[in-house]
């Protein structure tokens, strides 16, 4: 399965998808569909899902063309971006998240929700730029972060939208190992190929029971979020 940006390919029970814009791999609403697509896809294979990126970047978030125009489409951008994290954490299958380099805003909060990330050595940033570009950090983003990074760095990266480098990333959270880029897809299926032995019911059920709560939290804030995005369109409309 194929389309602009959004490949899916099986093998071994192993389905890749990967985000691939030829750019910074951004994420307006018709590539979160793909998305969507894919894990569906990967869902009925009962497959382990790689997500990836493409050289240097795995995803630079939402689409920034399609936040400045605002109206209904960044609102659906938003909404799907942020339902996605929950789709995610709750896929049946173990989900190995490969950061081919750069991952910001959106981008950040997707690899967060899998549950293995591996990150590519070289000279990529990390973050959550958020306050950096004038938006509140959103609760659903928040959360998000919070269940993976330390303390310390969670105040960083959500109130001073600091920038990691990849050893930094690896130390806080972001990462749970790192690898060299020409490494990485195949350490991603190596992870996948030991992910196999776990017994399927065991793993789905445990996921779920850890993560109830927080995804719990996150369905509750997606309405929040739009609303705060929506009066936030409106004043700077406003302003204009």
């Amino acid at each position: 399965m194929t389309n602009d940006s959004v490949q899916y390919s099986l093998r071994d029970r192993v389905a890749t998808i990967r985000i691939d814009d030829g750019k910074r791999n951004a994420l307006p609403p018709q590539v979160l569909r793909e998305i969507y697509r894919a894990l569906e896809r990967a869902e009925s294979d009962r497959a382990i899902v790689i997500l990836t990126g493409r050289e240097g970047v795995f995803s630079a978030g939402f689409d920034l063309n399609v936040m400045k125009r605002g109206g209904t489409n960044a609102i659906r951008m938003l909404r799907l971006g942020y339902g996605l994290t929950t789709r995610i954490m709750s896929y049946p299958y173990p989900v190995i998240a490969a950061c081919n380099g750069h991952s910001l805003a959106m981008g950040v909060f997707m690899m967060l929700s899998a549950d293995h990330v591996i990150g590519s050595r070289g000279d990529f940033k990390i973050a959550a730029n958020e306050v950096a570009i004038g938006m509140t950090m959103p609760r659903v983003a928040a959360a998000t972060l919070q269940h993976r990074l330390n303390p310390a760095a969670f105040q960083r990266a959500v109130v001073l939208a600091n920038y990691f480098d990849v050893e930094s990333a690896l130390n806080v959270g972001f990462f749970d190992e790192l690898v060299d880029p020409t490494e990485l897809e195949a350490r991603a299926k190596a992870c996948a190929d030991e992910f196999k032995a776990l017994d399927a019911y065991a793993h789905t059920a445990s996921k779920r029971r850890i993560r109830a709560k927080l995804i719990r939290k996150i369905r509750f804030s997606i309405p929040l979020d739009l609303l705060d995005a929506a009066l936030l369109g409106l004043r700077r409309s406003r302003s204009q």
